[in-house]
């Protein structure tokens, strides 16, 4: 081989090295994200924030695939299998309908659930401490609390004696959901009106029937309808002066009274760190079932005011944040 031959050989070489170096690179490893409403900005912000912290940032060294059924349940199923189909990574899931989604559509893919009822109850996992399985996740709690909501509605409304419950019955919580705040009813002597609601138009019904009936005070139930349409409910709420509770802060926070219940929010960054964990080895059935053990009272009292409500030191003094 002459020196001629040996330079253009060694060039292509060096050509040819950093091609078959990134041909080698593997695949950034594929998420799937599955949820009931449509995208919730704050949500996958802490969600992209979890996965940052266990080391993973989108488009560097992961890729996400967000699915949504845009508040059609019928939708969930298919958008589960087709993540399924795609061998994502892992499937993180908000939501008690997404996870079972998603448990139906693969027994093999870890899935990293955010539910608001008893996992082990309807079996995404074995138990709380040893999941077992390909699942395992966050617990928030909602349906649990319905009786300390109620405590803490009649804290600023003693006198109430007439109770109306707006739910969801198309939500699995909504049985446990009514199951608490009855047996809270009854012992607080409160007479108690259930209304249901499963899209816009029979939440205006509902508003509809309070109007004639005119309840002391209402408990809004939970599910992601209720959610996605949280301007519509604190907007008719104002305009029947009915003091509400309701389960999530993102209601004071655009006007509605008050709320009890586990930072969501929070939650999706936690579904994002156990989705990191696994992504970088970790097994689902390793890693337990986390329940929430700190929630958070958030009080409106610009709304209490417009409604001509005096705040109680007592409540003040519970509240975690009151919005002027």
């Amino acid at each position: 081989m002459n020196k001629r031959e040996f330079i253009s050989l060694l060039g292509g070489a060096a050509v040819a090295w950093p091609l078959a170096a990134r041909a080698q690179q593997p695949a950034m490893p594929l998420v799937g994200f599955l949820g009931t409403s449509s995208p919730d900005a704050d949500g996958l912000r802490a969600f992209h924030l979890g996965l940052k912290e266990a080391g993973y940032v989108e488009g560097d060294n992961v890729t996400i695939l967000h699915r949504w059924s845009e508040g059609r349940p019928d939708q969930l199923s298919e958008a589960a299998a087709d993540l399924a189909r795609r061998r994502v990574a892992v499937i993180a899931s908000f939501g008690n309908a997404p996870a079972l989604a998603a448990k139906a559509a693969t027994t093999t893919i870890p899935i990293v659930f955010g539910v608001n009822e008893d996992p082990v109850r309807f079996g995404l996992v074995d138990s709380l401490a040893r999941p077992g399985g390909n699942a395992t996740g966050f617990n928030y709690l909602s349906a649990e609390l319905a009786a300390k909501r109620l405590e803490l509605l009649l804290e600023l409304m003693p006198g109430a004696k007439n109770l109306a419950v707006l739910v969801d019955p198309a939500v699995p919580p909504t049985q446990t959901t009514l199951r608490e705040v009855t047996a809270a009813a009854s012992t607080m002597g409160l007479r108690i009106k259930i209304l249901n609601a499963s899209n816009s138009s029979e939440i205006n019904a509902a508003f509809a029937t309070l109007a004639r009936e005119r309840p002391d005070v209402l408990f809004v139930g939970l599910g992601f309808l209720f959610i996605d349409r949280r301007v519509q409910l604190v907007h008719l709420a104002t305009l029947h002066k009915l003091p509400t509770t309701y389960s999530q802060r993102q209601f004071p926070e655009i006007g509605g009274l008050m709320s009890y219940g586990a930072n969501y929010v929070d939650v999706y960054r936690q579904v994002g760190v156990y989705t990191g964990r696994i992504l970088k080895g970790v097994k689902p059935a390793d890693l337990p079932v986390v329940q929430s053990t700190r929630f958070e009272l958030v009080i409106n009292a610009e709304t209490a005011r417009m409604l001509g409500l005096n705040l109680p030191p007592k409540l003040l003094a519970l509240a975690d944040e009151v919005i002027e």
